[in-house]
């Protein structure tokens, strides 16, 4: 369990997919350029057995926003998409359509 004010430290956003490919050398992930409203960025993500890049081109997501970049397989990933497991990665994302970078409350 977490209190309340660890959780308002998590800044959900949403983050609309401009490009994605796969990364070389790897089966599962998949690397994607994302706008955020304010600037674009690059997540790596274990996705690539579930979705084809080129059906998640201006696809709406949730990221986690303020999460510290890591190092994937020699890139940079600079935050992390939500997705819920039912046998497979499902991406969370939104109904409507929504300006990039508009936080998740």
């Amino acid at each position: 369990m977490i209190n309340y004010d660890d959780f308002k430290k998590i800044e959900l956003r949403v983050a609309k997919i401009l490009a994605a490919e796969k990364v070389e050398g790897s089966e599962k992930l998949l690397k994607l350029q994302i706008d955020l409203g304010s600037e674009q960025r690059q997540l790596v993500s274990g996705i690539a057995k579930s979705y084809a890049p080129e059906d998640l081109i201006g696809k709406e997501i949730i990221i986690v926003a303020n999460l510290e970049p890591r190092q994937i397989m020699g890139l940079e990933s600079q935050g992390m998409l939500l997705a819920a497991d039912h046998q497979s990665p499902v991406l969370l994302s939104v109904d409507k359509e929504l300006p990039p970078g508009m936080e998740v409350c």
